[in-house]
């Protein structure tokens, strides 16, 4: 297959070395000097799954007029709108598959996009680019969930499930294909992610802490609770919390998020994505959330008192 990859951070990094190592033709859409830098010292990979090696994707600030067969959007969403004016210049994608977090994304994308072809995607890891081009895979637990709500892409979907299998990414497929299944897709992820997110960065602690701490883990589960609340009000019937709870006890304790690094770094943190899709979303069906509102909350605290970059008001109903 002929991938395009937006962003080579540490999602879009990771997939565009493990694909271009299993022999697909790869192409790297990034800021000019991390494009620059690419092309002279190619995508360092370092994964507990994968291994270490050095993928030679070409690399560009644009998308070059060139047609891809996928496109792989895994910016930012709070650089989506920029990383977007890179590819205005590329043919139209067979199929678009966004990793972003968040909700909101996918009607971003469905209108630069032919709407048919944007899937619903969602990735579980733990990666991060520790520097421009080198990328950092430092837990073995990965998994992509994908679903397309028409079902005249159903084939090259499964023929994109088959070409991340190859490449060492597990995939689970969201059939049969129909809202709903899009709608599990994106909120089997949201729930835990935003509970992870918002209780890691409210108290700057890792996962492990969180779960023997008891009114931490009050918080957490809380959180997960009201999050599968709008989950099913939006459609995604099989969301319970038990499973979003089990999953994160199963996690390792030394886990946090890319939230609380992005805080600690200076960098705006996505509360608009992450938490604010889920408070729009209860606010659409009259259901309250007080205690993501309340971690959201401490969250701006925190931002304030380390005088980190303010992030932007969430959109709409939620605050």
């Amino acid at each position: 297959m002929k991938f395009a990859v937006l962003g080579p951070g540490g999602v879009g990094g990771l997939l565009a070395g493990a694909l271009w190592r299993a022999g697909d033709e790869v192409t790297v859409i990034a800021r000019e000097p991390t494009a620059r830098l690419i092309n002279e010292r190619g995508l360092s990979v370092r994964s507990v799954k994968l291994g270490e090696f050095v993928a030679r994707p070409a690399a560009r600030a644009s998308g070059g007029g060139e047609t891809p067969d996928v496109l792989i959007v895994a910016t930012k969403a709070v650089g989506l709108e920029e990383a977007l004016a890179r590819v205005q210049d590329l043919g139209e994608p067979g199929l678009v598959l966004p990793l972003l977090n968040g909700l909101d994304h996918l009607a971003v994308l469905r209108r630069r996009f032919e709407p048919r072809s944007v899937i619903a995607g969602a990735i579980r890891v733990e990666s991060d680019r520790s520097e421009p081009g080198v990328i950092v895979h430092s837990s073995p637990f990965l998994l992509i969930d994908m679903a397309a709500r028409d079902p005249s892409r159903g084939a090259a979907l499964q023929a994109l499930g088959d070409e991340l299998e190859r490449a060492g990414f597990p995939v689970r497929l969201g059939y049969p294909i129909t809202d709903r299944s899009e709608a599990e897709v994106m909120w089997s992820k949201l729930v835990r992610l935003n509970a992870l997110a918002c209780t890691t960065s409210a108290h700057d602690k890792l996962l492990g802490e969180i779960r023997s701490t008891p009114f931490l883990r009050a918080e957490l589960v809380g959180a997960i609770e009201e999050a599968c609340a709008v989950a099913q009000a939006e459609g995604a019937s099989e969301i319970r919390p038990e499973r979003a709870v089990e999953e994160l006890e199963r996690a390792h304790a030394t886990l946090g998020s890319s939230m609380q690094r992005d805080i600690a770094a200076g960098r705006e943190p996505e509360l608009d994505a992450i938490p604010g899709a889920v408070l729009r979303a209860g606010a659409r069906h009259g259901l309250s959330c007080p205690t993501i509102e309340a971690l959201v909350g401490m969250i701006r605290a925190r931002i304030g008192a380390l005088g980190a970059q303010e992030p932007s008001p969430l959109r709409g109903g939620g605050e």
